[in-house]
């Protein structure tokens, strides 16, 4: 029955399932509704025990949380307002349960919530199926929220504010180790880890049920022997063996058990068992043995005959332009039959001789499926060398027809096969190229799946080929693109055809350092030693090979365009690089390269009209000479003359700032005279005076940079 009972009287039961943080129930948007509406369905009470008169809400909770903001704000009276009720009696665990159930269907209550809920009064029943039936749930996910519940405290109650996620909590709980949760918790309870990361980390040192040893041995045998198993409620087939070490002792007795019956059954030298489906690493330092095919019997060869004379009139039938669609299927499916049954016959299975089982073994391997299955290739400790039928100076071979004629263990060389080990199928046939392709990506691919759980080898790699590359093109080496076998490169940078470049102090600087740096590794010819040697240096070392393999392999402008690399600006600005103090304008890199207008503009822009009038009369060759003095500071003239000289760089030398690029403009001075012309292109210089042409030109954006730019190296004085 419902009835009124005032708010003032009202608060909220301890059962109550809804335990999350106000901003989390979206008190705000109901406090808005009741103001405007009113309380529209009626809250869940029960008597409480003190003070006489008063009720504990269980079921309703965000509705008073609502109701007490309200009251809070003035909006209502908390002793006047009415609240619809229903009064209820029971013990808790009845009363909790009808609280889960009334919320269950309304606004989705907190992972956290459920935990608590379903915990209390299932603690009272132990019944989970009547839980689940009763909520509409499957029993899996009450155990995966009971187990929830079971979380370590800290972690429950971060799952409870909101502070981790509820794929994370469940990562935590994959296992039911409360020791194993904290110990994983505190050391990533401050970073942020993906679930993934979480489960990793608690599964180390722990075996997936689906893993091939898990499947081998079987629960029952592993439980038996005393292992644990900790069940993940949230991912099947992901429940963790506790205990691997008992499962690799058993999955060895069975393999090893399993590898003397084969060895007795077969007469081999030995089984060895591997938990694999591969016996690459395995069969590291054992000789492999390539077996021949047994000779054709005579049947054999004559059916081969048949089946060539049968396709030749096969394929002349299919010739004829009146065949039907139909007759033309069924001659093709016989020839594609025919085909099969002659690649049969060629690709007859490679015999293992009697008097050879003594001297050969092979692996028995794991499955992925958790089966034995023995290997079909053999292995030696020593090399065999089979010789071929036929082998000698008759056509039969003295060992007649079906002999392996021979073979002798021992030896350095063999003398068959012809193709690669890698290259050849089973039974010694040689693979397809196209199949041999495919296997190599394949290959390549695990590789490259492999190098991303190791950066630091990653990174030796990249910076080795990138150096030896450079290193190893000239002398006795050339530069081979295969052998690396990778597209990374740091290729020399493809400079503009400008004959013999002038030399300066950076060029030599760039000499100098890579004297200094470690080149002992280079010197081995193989490059796999090579390789072992570079990964051998110590991390400044490998550091200072990186820093000049990437300074020589910078372009001097983007292609044929006369601009710059905003990116190179960049980092000259993060440098903090001066170029005044890297560079300074001589005769043979400036000043015989440009006309006498633009250098006399040049020192009016240095010294004003006294310094460039000081020169006008002299010779272009006078000029130049006297420039190069003056701007390298070797020139008594007033300080703020040299100052400025000893700052000034040339537009295309200056590293722009990105904010301030702008594009050098390229002058042409229409009134020069042929031997300004020719110092321009640098073919010439002018030795017949100044010229007569008119004004000179200013060098467009040649605003003096600032005197105290930061220098790497300041310029010896």
């Amino acid at each position: 029955m419902i009835q009124t009972i005032k708010l003032s009287k009202l608060r909220l039961s301890p059962i109550n399932v809804r335990t999350a943080p106000d901003e989390q129930l979206q008190i705000e948007p109901m406090a808005a509704s009741i103001e405007a509406k009113g309380v529209l369905q009626n809250l869940l009470v029960t008597p409480a025990k003190k003070p006489r008169g008063t009720f504990e809400v269980f079921d309703g909770g965000r509705r008073w949380r609502a109701l007490r903001l309200l009251a809070e704000r003035g909006s209502i009276v908390e002793t006047d307002y009415d609240v619809p009720v229903m009064v209820l009696t029971g013990d808790d665990a009845e009363l909790s349960e009808t609280s889960t159930a009334t919320n269950f269907h309304q606004l989705k209550m907190t992972p956290a919530e459920e935990c608590r809920a379903f915990q209390h009064f299932i603690g009272a029943s132990g019944d989970i199926d009547a839980v689940a039936k009763r909520f509409g749930v499957t029993r899996r996910f009450v155990e995966g929220r009971l187990r929830l519940a079971s979380l370590a405290e800290p972690i429950f109650e971060a799952l409870s504010k909101g502070e981790i996620t509820l794929d994370v909590a469940k990562a935590y709980a994959s296992t039911e180790n409360q020791e194993k949760q904290l110990l994983v918790w505190t050391g990533y309870q401050n970073n942020y880890v993906t679930a993934d990361t979480i489960r990793r980390v608690i599964a180390n040192e722990t075996l997936k049920a689906s893993d091939p040893i898990a499947v081998l041995v079987g629960e029952t045998r592993y439980r038996e022997a005393g292992g644990k198993i900790d069940g993940d409620l949230f991912t099947d087939g992901n429940d963790r063996w506790v205990n691997p070490e008992i499962a690799h002792r058993l999955a060895g007795e069975i393999m090893e058990t399993e590898a003397k019956r084969i060895g007795d059954e077969t007469g081999l030298a030995w089984i060895r068992p591997i938990a694999s489906n591969y016996a690459h690493n395995a069969a590291h330092g054992l000789y492999r043995t390539i077996l021949q095919p047994p000779a054709l019997t005579e049947e054999q060869a004559a059916r081969l005959a048949q089946i060539e004379d049968r396709r030749s009139e096969l394929e002349a039938e299919m010739e004829d332009d009146s065949l039907s669609e139909d007759a033309f299927k069924l001659l093709d499916q016989e020839d594609d039959g025919l085909i099969a049954e002659a690649e049969a016959i060629e690709n007859r299975a490679p015999v293992l001789p009697d008097e050879l089982k003594p001297h050969v073994g092979a692996f028995l391997l794991l499955t992925p499926q958790g089966e034995m299955r023995l290997d079909t290739q053999y292995y030696s400790e020593q090399q065999i060398l089979i010789n071929e039928p036929g082998d000698g100076e008759g056509d039969e071979g003295e060992g007649g027809e079906g002999s392996s004629g021979g073979f002798r263990v021992g030896g350095s060389e063999p003398s068959e096969p012809t193709y690669r080990p890698e290259a050849v199928a089973p039974g010694g046939k040689p693979l397809s190229s196209r199949l041999y392709d495919e296997l190599a990506m394949q290959r390549r691919d695990i590789l490259a799946s492999c190098i991303l759980a190791q950066p630091a080898l990653a990174l030796d790699y990249a910076l080795f080929v990138m150096v030896d590359a450079r290193t190893k093109t000239s002398g006795r080496y050339t530069y081979n693109a295969t052998k690396y076998g990778t597209t990374i490169r740091a290729s020399g940078p493809q400079d503009p055809n400008t004959g013999d470049t002038p030399t300066s102090r950076a060029r030599d600087y760039l000499a100098e350092a890579h004297e200094g740096l470690d080149a002992a590794w280079t010197e081995h010819e193989s490059e796999v030693v090579r390789f072992e040697g570079f990964r051998a240096l110590d991390d400044d070392s490998k550091a200072n090979w990186l820093a000049y393999i990437v300074a020589i392999s910078l372009e001097a402008k983007p292609g044929i365009s006369n601009e710059q690399t905003p990116l190179h600006n960049r980092l000259a600005s993060i440098l903090e690089i001066d170029v005044a103090s890297w560079w300074r304008p001589t005769s043979e890199n400036f000043f015989d390269r440009v006309n006498k207008g633009s250098i006399l503009s040049l020192l009016d822009e240095v010294g004003g009209p006294a310094l460039s009038g000081r020169h006008a009369s002299l010779k272009k060759t006078e000029i130049s000479a006297s420039c190069q003095k003056l701007f390298s500071g070797d020139t008594i003239v007033e300080s703020e003359v040299k100052e400025a000289a000893l700052a000034w760089v040339p537009n295309a030398m200056r590293f722009l700032d990105g904010q301030h690029e702008q594009a050098i403009i390229d002058v042409e001075d229409s009134d020069l005279d042929e031997a300004d012309e020719q110092a321009i292109a640098g073919d010439g210089i002018d030795q017949d005076g100044p010229s007569e042409g008119g004004e000179p030109v200013t060098d467009a954006g040649s605003d003096t940079p600032a005197a105290d730019d930061v220098a790497l190296e300041p310029v010896a004085a």
